[in-house]
């Protein structure tokens, strides 16, 4: 009997702010809350923005007077509008009107000496030696070059693309806890993971002491490592520009460095760990993993993520060159205008509209998942269920980063166990589509295509589908994750977020049947049985994920486990939470700090006690089971 592999915890931070609670996923619905929730989500907008104070017991404004929360929340409103979701390109991640490069140059001059002036930031970091150097001016040097001209000049130009779908300004997750230089994406992954764990309302080691270490697994990447200056991108690009390599940098650049991190930092586990890698799709090569896991029963327990921190200027530069960005001069020729103003930059990304390129995006995105029968053991929370991950290659390609046809066997084995776990109606009334989305010319036609030919081979008429990168850009491979926690929140609050961005589809995207919402699309929390998760990598990496809902999720535990054990269920789940409640009031107030434990009991193979059928660790309640059943019993 499988297990079913149940949503009890997940968190993260994306340009909507934080993911646990639904405040990412409210942040893109703002102006459809109520007046309550619209408060606590700017109030938790400002926590991360350091727009907030919270002392003895109430909060202050910028003058440190005391305030009411509905009172701070208007205040900084608009601040909070403006620097969340996708907008031009701010300090905290770049100067776009100073993107430094190197310019070579080279010259001869047959009459004589070559001349001419340079300013300091323009001097070359070595002086070859045929150079005479004298400074005529404060910054400004007059220059003798005897002989030939062969030198490198640093140099800055403005940045040709602007936007990017950024975290909220002001948000440093190095400050929360001791950074010790780490990549950005690795401060993003210990606020993400700690996010999903205290979100569940259980205490991890509470978890972990109902099982065996190896019951338990990470699985979390990203798609291109960390390539900002303390990763690879500081270990490629140091000794150029006469920098010292550190010891750092080479290891924490890998890309399945966000498990690593986790496993040794927030949980201590010694159970399986992993990051697959598979461009765009990486987040749900992960969650199969994880799936696979729980689903064969040899786990328990999972944390399935994803950390990409791709707004630096070189990796703009690199989509930018294979022609996959909006660039500002196409968005300028989009609308007509002469310059592009914030709300031009806010709609960058216009998914199945008439669009010029994807718009990039930052994200760190988990989400725990557990075995129903521990589940409901615990007394978790249940946001929603995963039954399975389908992932199918393109077969033979011209260009590896074209899209092919891995994405409709994907899609339509994702559609096909909807349909035969909840039946025909559920799928063509009550399922959507979380699509892929990027805001390119090609993928608005072959998406399109995709998901339509899928409807119309199983019967479903008008499709709603959404793309959640409208709002916040294309984290590259947590892009699943933002696709797969936003849209826990539709069972909350009952709206499927709009393509609002687009204004108009596009006259090639295929529509017969499909529904794409211009606007806000209102379901009802129970409207919705499923969301099916869709995504393309280059190189040829499709995932789909059917995501059912916690209702229907109810349902199927129930049947297995009996209406007394859902009772029992729901006995236990007010503790759980009531602690995770705590955590979201800590969070609000700006009083929560992730989870870091440096040096923290720290084993050696002379701390165990190992014998012939397992093995004991100090701090872990039950030992390692070393008994394996023989898998080719026939055989040996």
């Amino acid at each position: 009997m499988a297990q079913l592999p149940v949503i009890v915890g997940f968190g993260g931070i994306n340009p909507a702010g934080r993911a646990s609670f639904h405040h990412a996923y409210r942040r893109l619905i703002m102006d459809s809350l109520s007046d309550q929730q619209r408060t606590e989500t700017l109030l938790s907008l400002a926590a991360l923005m350091g727009l907030s104070r919270y002392e003895n017991g109430s909060y202050l404004n910028s003058a440190g007077e005391p305030i009411s929360a509905q009172a701070l929340a208007a205040d900084i409103e608009q601040q909070v509008r403006n620097n969340t979701l996708i907008r031009q390109i701010q300090e905290d991640c770049f100067d776009v009107n100073n993107v430094m490069f190197n310019r070579p140059a080279s010259a001869s001059n047959p009459d004589g000496d070559i001349r001419f002036q340079l300013r300091k930031r323009q001097m070359p970091l070595q002086i070859p030696t045929n150079w005479q150097v004298t400074e005529s001016s404060p910054g400004l040097f007059d220059i003798i070059v005897t002989g030939a001209l062969e030198v490198i000049f640093p140099d800055s130009k403005q940045a040709p693309v602007q936007s990017a779908g950024q975290l909220p300004t002001g948000f440093k997750p190095g400050k929360l806890y001791q950074s010790r230089n780490h990549p950005r994406n690795l401060q993003m992954t210990v606020y993400g993971a700690s996010d999903a764990l205290f979100s569940s309302g259980m205490a991890f080691e509470d978890i972990a002491s109902r099982l065996r270490p190896d019951q338990i697994a990470v699985y979390a990447s990203n798609s291109i490592g960390q390539l900002d200056d303390f990763g690879f991108g500081g270990l490629t690009k140091y000794p150029a520009i006469g920098k010292r390599t550190t010891s750092k940098q080479m290891p924490l650049g890998y890309a399945q460095m966000p498990a690593d991190f986790i496993n040794a930092y927030l949980l201590g586990s010694v159970g399986t760990t992993g990051g697959a890698l598979g461009a765009c799709a990486t987040f749900l090569y992960n969650l199969r993993s994880g799936v696979d896991d729980i689903r064969s029963g040899r786990r328990k327990v999972v944390l399935v993520g994803g950390s990409d921190a791709p707004v630096i200027p070189e990796v703009i530069e690199g989509f930018r060159a294979m022609g996959a960005l909006a660039e500002d001069k196409d968005l300028r020729a989009l609308d007509g205008v002469n310059e592009l103003t914030a709300a031009h930059y806010r709609r960058a990304c216009r998914p199945f509209g008439n669009n010029c390129g994807f718009t990039i995006g930052e994200s760190s995105q988990f989400i725990l998942l557990m075995a129903d029968d521990l589940a409901l053991e615990m007394g978790a929370q249940i946001f929603g269920c995963v039954p399975e991950v389908f992932v199918n290659a393109d077969g033979h390609k011209k260009s590896i980063s074209a899209p092919g046809i891995g994405n409709y066997i994907t899609l339509g084995k994702a559609a096909a166990l909807v349909e035969n776990m909840l039946g025909t109606e559920s799928l063509r009334q009550r399922s959507f589509v979380q699509a892929h989305g990027t805001s390119t010319p090609q993928n608005r036609v072959t998406e399109s295509h995709v998901i339509n030919e899928i409807a119309k081979a199983y019967g479903i008429g008008h499709w709603p589908v959404s793309a959640v990168k409208a709002y916040l850009g294309h984290s590259q491979g947590t892009a699943g994750g933002d696709q797969l926690t936003t849209s826990l929140g539709v069972w909350a609050h009952g709206i499927i977020p709009g393509l609002t961005t687009t204004g108009v589809i596009a006259d090639d995207v295929h529509q017969s049947n499909l529904l794409l919402p211009l606007q806000h699309l209102e379901v009802g929390v129970n409207g919705m049985d499923t969301v099916l998760l869709n995504s393309k990598g280059f190189g040829g990496n499709n995932a789909s994920a059917p995501v059912l809902s916690p209702a229907i999720t109810e349902q199927l535990l129930s049947r297995r486990h009996g209406e007394k054990a859902m009772q029992d269920l729901r006995n236990k789940q007010e503790a759980t939470i009531e602690q995770a409640a705590v955590y979201e009031q800590q969070s609000l107030r700006g009083e929560a700090r992730p989870i870091y434990r440096y040096d923290h009991n720290v084993l050696s193979g002379e701390d165990l006690s190992i014998s012939h059928g397992e093995i004991q660790l100090p701090g872990y309640a039950k030992a390692v089971d070393l008994n394996v059943e023989n898998p080719f019993d026939d055989m040996c």
